[in-house]
């Protein structure tokens, strides 16, 4: 067995050459691990509790019941696509790196920064939904700490956002430990997301005095969004599948983790394509016994569709501590995996030289971990989220949903770009050992269409009618800067491609010096036409 694992070792960093780097990172998990991460990050406890007020709000149980399944099984064909090519390519830079071999660096340029983007907007909202959970479960324990009263609704967004900070803090302490502690953490969160979700349904079949008819479950809308009945299924039903592109999203975890997984070209495909399935139905699971307990519709939209509401209009406080508990730890794990994947991807994408400073963030300390990448992964998201702290009137905020949507769109642009130049290439792009075959001509061209209707159009749209600037009715509070953020880091960046990176930024830039390898190698084939 010794001999085995040596050989699947020497594998991988003969690979891992042939791509151009020496092995820094320590290579020490397995494909379960790698599976793991993804798995994490995609988190049902984390997505389907946190967001579940969007798809109430805009489109009901319809938006849930149909909206799941139908937007995971477009969700699952990207993964397929993004397995054959980390398969291909198995390196921490992961998506970044395929645009740049693919097409060129320009193409590497803008996916990076749009994956970059992505991945530290989705930490900040997977930390900043932890810390409102976590301040819903002291408030209902009438915990006073420090005059932080957490069950003040007046105050819930300042409370929200020091807890917030904690939780990112402790992201920081547990990724600097060292990769081997966060492999750990996310073997047993893979348990607690199963068991978890496991006794979260059995609580919401039997806790319950009265359930929701399957009628009211797969046929009802809502449409509290403010925008006109007209304008429900070719608007206001899309917002709606927010729900599922953010929860399912972040699987590409398992490719920038790949220059620490044992035998990566198999590993990290499976880990990308089969988090994304057994989330997508264990989720579907889950979002189906909570829908199923709101059988007091008018009580769920009073306290704004969220599961905080479904819960505590159908069954005793004791029970919603239970369920809630056990979901802000699971958000834990997954904000954890999300700053181990952001920090891989700042220091892959700065060992390239893309990134300002990028010598500090592309060192390692003594325990192979990126530390100033985890640093500023951190702050950067600290500071994305400061908007939460405003909110109007009512004390509510979309700060933290346009912080969804800004990860959701940085993410699945990040992910189309690749797909789309891998099928420009054709039959000319060398495949890994895990591949699509022929499948690809169709799943690539679905992948990417999926992406542009769903997430570029709906995502950069307003939520509420109060958000549209035009009307009378306007509320900053309630202003969609998604476009802005987005938008923003699109012509900066591509301001400093023409002015300056186009001179400097040659791609992925190799730490050793080898031949192009000729076995099974797709980069001296791959080269941009």
């Amino acid at each position: 067995m010794a001999n085995v694992d040596a050989a699947v070792a020497s594998s991988d960093e003969q690979r891992l050459a042939e791509l151009g780097y020496k092995q820094e990172l320590s290579r020490s998990w397995s494909g379960f691990q790698n599976f793991a991460i993804s798995f994490t990050i995609i988190s049902v406890l984390a997505g389907c509790f946190t967001t579940y007020y969007q798809a109430w709000n805009n489109g009901g149980p319809v938006a849930i019941s149909w909206g799941w399944p139908i937007i995971s099984a477009f969700i699952l064909i990207i993964a397929f696509c993004m397995s054959e090519l980390v398969s291909a390519y198995p390196t921490a830079g992961g998506i970044y790196w395929w645009a740049s071999k693919l097409g060129g660096p320009v193409w590497g340029w803008f996916t990076g920064w749009f994956n970059l983007l992505g991945l530290i907007a989705i930490l900040a909202s997977v930390d900043y939904f932890a810390g409102q959970f976590l301040g819903v479960i002291l408030g209902l324990y009438n915990v006073d700490i420090l005059g932080l009263n957490f069950g003040d609704a007046l105050h819930g967004l300042r409370e929200t956002f020091i807890l917030f900070a904690l939780i990112l803090g402790l992201h920081v302490a547990i990724n600097i430990r060292g990769s081997h502690l966060v492999a750990m953490f996310n073997g047993v969160s893979v348990w607690w997301h199963i068991l978890g979700v496991a006794a979260i349904v059995v609580v919401l079949i039997f806790a319950p005095s009265k359930h929701a008819s399957a009628d009211f479950v797969f046929t009802h809308t809502i449409n509290n969004s403010g925008f006109g009945h007209g304008m429900f299924w070719f608007y206001v039903l899309p917002l709606g599948f927010l729900l599922t592109q953010y929860t399912i999203t972040g699987f590409d975890a398992s490719a920038h983790i790949s220059e620490e997984t044992h035998d990566a070209a198999e590993s990290a495909p499976k880990g990308v394509w089969r988090s994304v399935f057994y989330s997508a139905v264990i989720g579907y699971i889950v979002l189906l016994a909570i829908t199923f307990a709101a059988s007091n519709e008018k009580a769920v939209t009073e306290g704004g569709g969220t599961v905080f509401a479904v819960f505590e209009s159908s069954m005793g406080s004791g029970w919603v501590k239970f369920i809630l508990i056990i979901a802000v730890i699971g958000q834990l794990f997954c904000g954890m995996s999300c700053m181990t994947s952001a920090s891989r991807m700042m220091y892959a994408f700065s060992r390239d030289g893309a990134v300002p400073g990028w010598r500090i963030w592309s060192r390692v300390n003594d325990n192979k971990i990126p530390f100033n990448a985890v640093m500023a992964v951190a702050v950067l998201a600290l500071i994305l989220t400061l908007p939460a702290l405003k909110g109007n009137k009512a004390g509510l905020t979309v700060a933290f949903t346009a912080v969804v949507s800004i990860g959701v769109i940085g993410l699945y642009i990040a992910y189309a770009i690749p797909i789309w130049l891998r099928w420009r290439m054709g039959n000319r792009f060398v495949t890994g050992p895990w591949n699509l075959g022929e499948k690809y001509k169709w799943m690539n061209l679905v992948a990417v269409i999926e992406v542009i209707i769903i997430v570029v159009v709906y995502f950069n749209l307003p939520f509420s009618s109060s958000g549209v600037p035009w009307e009378s009715d306007f509320d900053w509070s309630l202003f969609n800067y998604t476009p802005v953020v987005t938008g923003g880091v699109f012509l900066a960046v591509g301001a400093w491609w023409l002015l300056r990176a186009r001179h400097t930024f040659t791609g992925p830039r190799h730490t050793i010096q080898e031949l192009d390898a000729e076995i099974g190698a797709a980069p001296p084939l791959a080269e941009a036409p």
